[in-house]
């Protein structure tokens, strides 16, 4: 029996109430808006879901790939013939000391940032216009403008399907530049996060989250579809500078585009595939390092 055939029994046996839905389009769930269609693809409301259904998905043969927004990812034209866990309605949200905040993997960085707003809690302001969630945001150590999650950062709670759910400590994430302990270990799913803050004036960090999001809209296409920076900053570099350099501001491959705003970014013009947008990134690899001797890493993620 086909994987995906044994899991829809399962599912209807066991989590009768889980939302799934089958040949889901990726276009709808990636920042690139690109994608194919994923087998199956399921809606966990907990982490108690979540547990259950990869526990079910490994017997039944499948391969999970559990998903927050979608924001760093490029997925393949031909889509996925894997279960794909999306945690987006994993979204509980509480106070849970005067200075600590619990997230479920699924809630918005925008949405957490303005909880500790709200809250008088500074420490998150550089990531209200992060668009990922805490999940994705745990895993690649999300940053901007000065910040990243591991300075605000107390606790992960994670499943390893190997060993169960585990609850790591800010030294266990292993948390460096776009990387973390889950870089190494992909088939674990961050659960919850734990963020210790600081007291500080909710008028002033509102001012702090306004200022940087008017520079991010400033200097970055907002306006088209795309992965945030399509390349991690190599040492004594930045990628966008680099791609500038070379004259690439522009290049097209069908509809995908080096934004002239931002060469650091690719972006969907419309009508872009999952194809063109590779095809642009080994491109523009290509002409820096045959320019500049410096061969960029993609921080987008191609999943298969």
């Amino acid at each position: 029996m086909d994987w995906y055939k044994a899991l829809d029994e399962r599912i209807g046996r066991d989590l009768p109430d889980l939302r799934m839905t089958a040949e889901e389009p990726m276009s709808r769930h990636t920042s690139f808006r690109v994608g194919g269609p994923a087998r199956r693809m399921a809606f966990p409301a907990s982490g108690e879901q979540l547990v259950l259904l990869v526990s079910l998905a490994r017997e039944c043969g499948a391969r999970p790939l559990v998903i927050g927004n979608g924001t760093n990812l490029l997925v393949p034209d031909a889509g996925l013939d894997r279960l794909v866990i999306c945690t987006s309605e994993m979204n509980s949200l509480e106070k849970t000391g005067k200075t600590t905040i619990r997230a479920a993997a699924g809630v918005p960085l925008a949405r957490l940032a303005d909880f500790a707003q709200k809250n008088g809690l500074a420490g998150l302001a550089f990531a209200h216009g992060i668009p990922g969630t805490v999940g994705g945001g745990v895993c690649m150590n999300a940053g901007a403008y000065g910040g990243e999650l591991k300075q605000v950062l107390r606790s992960v709670t994670a499943l390893f399907p190997e060993e169960g759910v585990r609850t790591l400590s800010v030294p266990e994430l292993d948390l460096g530049y776009r990387h973390s302990l889950f870089s190494d270990h992909p088939e674990a799913a961050v659960l919850y996060a734990e963020f210790d803050l600081t007291p500080g004036d909710g008028a002033a960090i509102r001012a702090e989250m306004e200022d940087l999001m008017a520079r991010r809209k400033a200097s970055q296409p907002l306006e088209y579809p795309s992965a945030g920076s399509t390349f991690k900053r190599p040492e004594g570099y930045y990628a966008g500078t680099l791609i500038d350099q070379c004259g690439l501001k522009g290049l097209t491959v069908g509809g995908a585009q080096v934004s002239g705003k931002h060469a650091g970014f690719i972006i969907n013009r419309g009508g872009a595939t999952a194809a063109d947008v590779l095809e642009l990134i080994w491109q523009v690899q290509d002409r820096v390092y045959a320019e500049k001797g410096v061969r960029l890493e993609p921080e987008v993620k191609l999943v298969d």
